[in-house]
């Protein structure tokens, strides 16, 4: 069905002849328009373009940081908040020549306080500027440490926007050689500000195998395109489960689906992660995993996928 079709049938539209488009405005009133040739069409797409960039914020880098990676995916629950901390570590372990923050742009539910052992109001600096909180030798900064922790954040969009410019420009990160930022999950109004507001250097889309999982992380991946996000790849999380006595190996959530959803959109996977009970501990307790159990095999494909991550990244 044609563009014009579909007008005629949902949007109470009335074909006339010379190839235009008559809408009804009540009694014996019409009001008309002619169809554009192609040229027209692609002139006004051009012109529609340059009038909604004009609305775009301009990006601006966040001052000390020399790139910027986001860990995200399209559902929560499929352990995004845990690959960003031990991504984080990794990337501090494979270097330690390198100065690693964390981000925490989660609002609503900030996950990142409870993972690094933190807690605490951030301290300010001369400029009238936060300090991040330090642990592991990551800099940290969450929406977790400016509110209590069982305090619910019933905020409407405008001010959760205006508390992610402040986590975003009115933090002192120092010299950072990266700032991996923990996004919530979807495709919302939080991704897309932080998406237009500062230069990424790279996107880490986060999926269990789960096809209820992949279908949201592909629309994560296509939305970081749209805003000219380069997507460095897939993580396929809680990939298989391991029995701890007799070693036998199961799918839980299925088998490859993140690799299959990987060949889609031609990118890469840069991991697959266990679901073990070693992680879910290390995490709760606020000892992840890359820190506490550095020679298991669960903390080695975390540094693995630091190591892709890094191969991956532009110059900064």
């Amino acid at each position: 069905m044609g563009s014009w079709q579909r007008w005629l049938r949902f949007g109470g539209v009335s074909l006339r002849s010379g190839g235009g488009a008559c809408v009804p405005l009540g009694g014996s009133h019409w009001v008309c328009r002619r169809q554009l040739s192609g040229a027209e069409n692609e002139t006004l797409k051009q012109r529609r373009t340059q009038i909604m960039s004009r609305g775009l914020p301009k990006q601006k880098p966040i001052e000390g940081v020399k790139q910027v990676i986001v860990v995200a995916s399209g559902k929560g629950g499929v352990g995004k908040s845990t690959t960003a901390v031990n991504l984080a570590l990794g990337l501090a372990a494979n270097d330690s020549s390198k100065e690693i923050g964390l981000l925490d742009v989660d609002v609503y539910g900030p996950s990142i306080p409870k993972m690094m052992n933190l807690k605490g109001n951030p301290e300010l600096s001369q400029n009238n500027l936060m300090k991040p909180l330090l642990n592991y030798g990551i800099a940290c900064m969450s929406m977790g440490f400016l509110v209590e922790e069982t305090a619910p954040v019933v905020w409407r969009g405008l001010m959760v926007m205006s508390a992610i410019e402040k986590l975003l420009r009115q933090v002192d990160w120092g010299h950072l050689d990266y700032l991996v930022v923990d996004m919530p999950p979807g495709t919302g109004d939080v991704q897309l500000s932080v998406s237009q507001n500062i230069p990424i250097s790279g996107a880490v889309i986060v999926s269990t195998p789960q096809d209820i999982a992949l279908m949201d992380a592909h629309k994560g991946a296509e939305m970081f395109r749209k805003v000219h996000v380069p997507v460095l790849g897939l993580v396929q999380n809680m990939s298989v489960f391991q029995c701890p006595k007799c070693k036998h190996k199961t799918h839980i959530f299925g088998a490859d689906g993140a690799r299959k959803l990987a060949q889609i959109l031609d990118l890469d996977i840069l991991g697959d992660i266990p679901l073990h009970l070693n992680i879910r501990e290390a995490s709760d307790t606020g000892q992840p995993i890359v820190f506490s159990q550095p020679e298991s095999d669960e903390a080695k494909a975390y540094l693995r996928i630091a190591e892709e991550v890094v191969r991956r990244l532009p110059p900064p």
